[in-house]
C-alpha cells in the first residue's frame, strides 16, 4: 500500500499548478477608468510635516494620464514620460520615469516632485480635483483640471 503522504505531496502539487494556471489566465487589470484620458495641472504639495509647497505657475507642472498605461509629465523645466497602474480602487503607482535633465531655477519643485514620484501609493478624485497620497503619510499633491494639456500626449 501507498504512503498516505505521497498521496497529500501528489494533491497538494496538483492544486499548485492548477492555481498558476488559473492565475496565469486572468489578464492584468486595465489602468482605473477614471483616471485615462485624464490631465492635471499642479495646486500644492502638503507634507506629511504640515508645510505646503505651492507652484510659481501651475501650467509648469502637469501629469497626463493616457488610457495605455502611459503618463507624461511635466516638472517645471523638464519633461518626462513613464508608466502607471492601478490595481484596486484608488491604488495607484508609477514606474520610473525617463526624463530630460534641464537645470531647473533653485525654487523650483522638479527635485522635490522627482524624489516623490515612486512613492505615490494611491490617488482620490474629490470636488474636481486629483489627489495623490504618498505612501508612510509623506505629504498629498493637489492637481487641478489641467487647461491645454491633451490627455493623450505622445511621451516627450
Amino acid at each position: 500500500m501507498r504512503n498516505p503522504k505521497f498521496f497529500l505531496f501528489v494533491f497538494l502539487l496538483a492544486m499548485v499548478v492548477a492555481t498558476g494556471s488559473a492565475r496565469a489566465q486572468i489578464s492584468p487589470r486595465r489602468p482605473a477608468a477614471e483616471l485615462g484620458g485624464t490631465a492635471w495641472q499642479l495646486v500644492k504639495f502638503e507634507g506629511g510635516d504640515d508645510k505646503t509647497l505651492t507652484p510659481d505657475d501651475n501650467a509648469k507642472y502637469t501629469v497626463a494620464f493616457r488610457t495605455d498605461g502611459l503618463v507624461s509629465v511635466r516638472i517645471d523645466c523638464n519633461r518626462a514620460h513613464g508608466a502607471w497602474k492601478s490595481i484596486r480602487p484608488n491604488q495607484l503607482q508609477f514606474g520610473p520615469l525617463a526624463t530630460t535633465r534641464a537645470m531647473c531655477p533653485l525654487e523650483s519643485l522638479y527635485n522635490r516632485i522627482a524624489k516623490d514620484w515612486g512613492y505615490v501609493r494611491s490617488y482620490t478624485i474629490k470636488d474636481g480635483h486629483l489627489f495623490l497620497s504618498l505612501m508612510a503619510d509623506g505629504g498629498v499633491y493637489e492637481f487641478g483640471p489641467a487647461i491645454g494639456v491633451p490627455a493623450q500626449a505622445q511621451p516627450n
